[in-house]
């Protein structure tokens, strides 16, 4: 892989000079869904999918970007005076955001760049590709120009990026997952305070398999806007009776005993997946850390449950997946994973019975929906970093 993406950058970009490399991987996350915007709990793990960017310094100050991915857009181009967003340089806005973001803060981006994109990570799945390109960017820039950001920095500059400069209005998890993940781990964030632990994913006779329902995510933003705004109206008829900032401040059995608070039935079950799949979070790092993945496996079919019938954001593709998935031999969990509405299912399965589960969800899943879906073996990986290259290539 890297003989060849460095073999295209010398071509693309006309040059001899040998680029640096670095690598910022995708992300799934295990279990914790739509619990972001409501104070609560996510449990993500880096993958060994993602994003690989080489890149050499200019002795000028254009900067020159291609994505092997989207080779029609030919090489975008752009000065250190143009990180601006275009419209028209539609993929490298990304990167041109996190470079707008650093420069003000640091105004020690004194040349130009040319940088080869290419990402593995499956179109339309949900698997943060654009938190992946964004802290690829931010990782090179600040080795590159020796800037002074740590992990951290950058995450919050890629979240900003989506914020304000993209005006994508969503949480830290993904840059997060992206930037702190740790090999073979998982990793509980709490999104209100950004606390976070490790939680040790060593599944020995286990792979995680993704699932694409090859259904490219539709989830609008009236779906996902009119999620948030039951949620608000759950917290604030809540509000009446309990002193609480976010739903997943309060437990589940406090929940049960506030619930009838809640006036409209909708909203009172959009509450309970949040404040449910909260604690499903936390007891999912005691059972991993305990190694108590059959337990785990429990807590993730839990939640595609909660997903499916009380947030109601799965849809028949990924339902099909999951249902089906718990009836396979070797399975141990089984869940949807992202937004919904279309995207991936993960699964948890006994390594000696991948290629029969693969077959068999293969075979229902066609049957059901008429096209097939397209399995993924990630490994869990760390977060992003450079690579570094046989310099003799």
């Amino acid at each position: 892989m890297h003989q060849y993406l460095t073999a295209q950058f010398k071509h693309i970009f006309s040059t001899k000079l040998m680029p640096r490399c670095f690598f910022a991987p995708g992300r799934i996350n295990l279990i914790g869904e739509h619990t972001d915007y409501n104070g609560g709990h996510v449990f993500p793990a880096a993958i060994s999918y993602g994003t690989y960017a080489l890149v050499t310094k200019r002795d000028d100050n254009h900067f020159r970007m291609y994505s092997l991915n989207l080779p029609d857009k030919g090489i975008i181009e752009f000065t250190l005076d143009e990180l601006n967003f275009n419209q028209k340089h539609n993929w490298a806005n990304y990167p041109k955001g996190m470079m707008q973001y650093m420069q003000r803060t640091t105004n020690c981006i004194n040349k130009g760049l040319d940088i080869l994109y290419f990402g593995n990570i499956p179109n339309g799945a949900g698997l943060s590709s654009s938190a992946s390109i964004e802290m690829v960017t931010g990782t090179l820039l600040n080795e590159l120009f020796s800037l002074p950001f740590n992990k951290m920095d950058i995450i919050h500059i890629g979240q900003k990026v989506e914020n304000e400069y993209l005006g994508v209005q969503s949480g830290i998890m993904d840059q997060f997952a992206v930037g702190m993940g740790k090999v073979n781990h998982a990793v509980l964030l709490n999104t209100s305070t950004l606390e976070y632990l490790y939680a040790p994913l060593q599944l020995q006779e286990h792979d995680i398999i993704i699932i694409h329902t090859n259904k490219r995510r539709s989830l609008t933003s009236s779906a996902y806007n009119t999620r948030r705004k039951q949620c608000e109206a759950a917290l604030k008829d809540l509000q009446t009776e309990l002193h609480i900032e976010h739903l997943s401040d309060i437990t589940p059995e406090t929940f049960e005993r506030y619930k009838k608070v809640i006036t409209s039935d909708i909203n009172r079950k959009r509450a309970k997946h949040v404040i449910y799949e909260n604690e499903r979070t936390k007891q999912a790092l005691i059972e991993l850390q305990q190694h108590n993945i059959k337990k785990f496996g429990q807590l993730i079919n839990e939640s595609h449950i909660s997903l499916r019938d009380d947030y109601e954001v799965t849809g028949k593709e990924l339902d099909t997946i999951a249902e089906a998935s718990w009836k396979q031999p070797g399975v141990i969990g089984a869940r949807m994973t992202g937004a919904g509405f279309g995207g991936c299912a993960i699964a948890i399965v006994e390594r000696s019975h991948t290629k029969t589960f693969q077959e068999n969800i293969t075979r229902i899943y066609m049957n059901e929906i008429d096209y097939k879906p397209t399995f993924y073996a990630p490994k869990i990986a760390g977060g992003a970093q450079e690579i570094k290259l046989d310099r003799r290539m």
